[in-house]
């Protein structure tokens, strides 16, 4: 099966799970929810178009942890200085007085972190979603909108895309002993973990994920693949890419 290839980096990323209300928190890894809801604005596709989000449940992730980054907490207010008729409501069904309706947040985020995504599906949909992310029709972002991506984002596509994502695709951090790669339960041996980030409705009123399985595995990378160093990472990365 043919696919894509996409490198999210940026300094800040956040794929939440059961974000809500003051703590929004982030998975140490892509989410299907946060992939599927980037690959949607791209296309331009409205949070209330459930068939249009079905479309994606076709496609499958791999995704190589390059660096895991470091988990951030972000101490956040928002609401205040908002007039009385915006606070939040209270527990009595009031308002908060004007100017005092500041409500206090914690905020997750991996910091420097860096992930390689082989995406597989039906030819005709890879092609549509190519088309997407290089000309996307609402702005692209890792998790979160404050969160934009690093570019290249798309970085190929290819007849190979699992062994050119674990023998082929260079690795910007420094040589260790393996890298982790996360799957849909269905393949791969490792530990697993149960994750509700299937989407099934992004609809402010009524979003809905479905849970499904993961599985993390702990593969080999030839050496050739470690570029620690920018400048040598961006020759290499160019290199697969076929850009001169």
């Amino acid at each position: 099966m043919s696919g894509l290839l996409l490198r999210l980096a940026a300094p800040l990323q956040s794929w939440g799970e059961h974000s809500a209300f003051a703590r929004r928190d982030t998975q140490p890894f892509p989410t299907r929810s946060g992939l599927v809801g980037m690959f949607a604005a791209a296309h331009g596709i409205e949070r209330s178009d459930e068939a249009g989000l079905a479309r994606f449940e076709q496609l499958r992730f791999t995704i190589r942890v390059d660096r895991p980054g470091i988990q951030l907490r972000d101490f956040h207010t928002v609401g205040g200085g908002l007039a009385a008729r915006h606070t939040v409501v209270t527990a009595r069904g009031g308002r908060r007085a004007a100017g005092k309706g500041t409500i206090v947040t914690h905020r997750y985020y991996l910091s420097d972190a860096e992930f390689t995504v082989a995406v597989e599906g039906p030819d005709a949909l890879l092609s549509e979603l190519a088309d997407a992310i290089n000309r996307p029709r609402w702005q692209l972002y890792l998790g979160r909108r404050s969160c934009p991506p690093e570019q290249p984002l798309l970085i190929g596509r290819s007849e190979t895309p699992l062994e050119d994502l674990l023998t082929r695709v260079p690795i910007h951090a420094r040589h260790r002993s393996g890298i982790d790669v996360i799957t849909d339960g269905q393949s791969g041996t490792g530990p697993c973990t149960e994750v509700a980030d299937v989407p099934v409705s992004f609809d402010p009123l009524r979003r809905r994920h479905h849970s499904r399985v993961v599985v993390t595995s702990h593969r080999e990378a030839p050496r050739r693949m470690w570029r620690p160093r920018a400048a040598d990472y961006q020759d290499a990365l160019f290199a697969y890419m076929g850009v001169s």
